[in-house]
């Protein structure tokens, strides 16, 4: 159960491509980047990258999407070898810190984040989520690319950094680096022919282990939906293992999805559904 669960905790969802001028990155680490001659060239070659990408992801359109359902289905693996067959699953994410999964045919098996709060929701009833499981969401949570994209850039103290080309996933691609004032950092490998991202990637520290671990999300097979490029193939990774995939079949925006949404049902009204 717990490497399923892992395999449909996403948080991470979308990318898009328009026609308009990319976004304005205004401030976001305006000390490194603003200083006439002085101002450091990787960082300004970071932060035109990362305003191209916007532009490819859809610029307001996927700045400020509201929530999203994105249906498919999913597997997992343990230490890169497949756990079982795929499994069908439904989601409901409304931005910043709600997301609703459902899970098997009968879609009886929810899980529900709301805020920090994480429960998991069967025949047997509802209770709390595994404590390694909720730990895993909530980091990967801090880091998806909807919130770094949204509040690292203009915040005070956030710097880019430019890694250099090569290639990831058979992409040829630009690698830049975003830090936050925290000292947290993502590195996003940007294709260089469509400036979509292919690989965003963090590094921590184990708080068990006090070991490195590196997690990954590889987007592919991208189509526009309502004008965001959005992945229907999401490869989740953790130090260099396969960790789960999801393939999408439906995914729709804007919908307005209601708050009651992602308030944990009882035992009753998961069987009944």
């Amino acid at each position: 159960m717990r490497f399923f669960l892992i395999c449909v905790c996403f948080t991470s969802l979308a990318s898009a491509a328009q026609t308009a001028a990319p976004p304005a990155i205004s401030n976001a680490g305006s000390a490194t980047v603003t200083q006439g001659a002085s101002a450091d060239p990787g960082a300004i070659k970071a932060k035109q990258l990362i305003g191209q990408m916007l532009q490819a992801l859809g610029g307001d359109a996927y700045l400020h999407y509201a929530d999203v359902e994105q249906d498919g289905r999913t597997n997992s693996f343990y230490h890169g070898q497949p756990t079982g067959g795929t499994a069908p699953f439904w989601r409901f994410f409304k931005f910043p810190d709600k997301e609703r999964i459902e899970l098997t045919k009968q879609r009886d098996w929810i899980i529900i984040h709301n805020g920090d709060r994480g429960t998991e929701t069967t025949f047997h009833g509802t209770k709390p989520e595994d404590d390694d499981v909720h730990r895993d969401f909530l980091l990967r949570d801090q880091y998806s690319m909807e919130k770094v994209l949204r509040n690292w850039l203009d915040a005070p103290g956030t710097t880019f950094f430019y890694d250099g080309a090569g290639f990831t996933d058979n992409h040829q691609v630009e690698n830049i680096t975003i830090a936050n004032a925290k000292n947290q950092q993502v590195t996003f490998s940007i294709d260089t022919f469509k400036n979509l991202p292919i690989r965003k990637s963090f590094t921590v520290r184990d708080p068990t282990y006090k070991e490195k671990d590196t997690y990954s999300d590889i987007y592919s097979e991208y189509r526009l939906v309502q004008g965001i490029q959005t992945p229907h193939v999401i490869t989740r990774m953790k130090n260099d293992e396969m960790v789960s995939q999801r393939f999408l079949t439906k995914v729709v925006y804007n919908q307005g999805l209601s708050d009651s949404l992602f308030v944990s049902p009882t035992a009753i009204e998961a069987r009944k559904k």
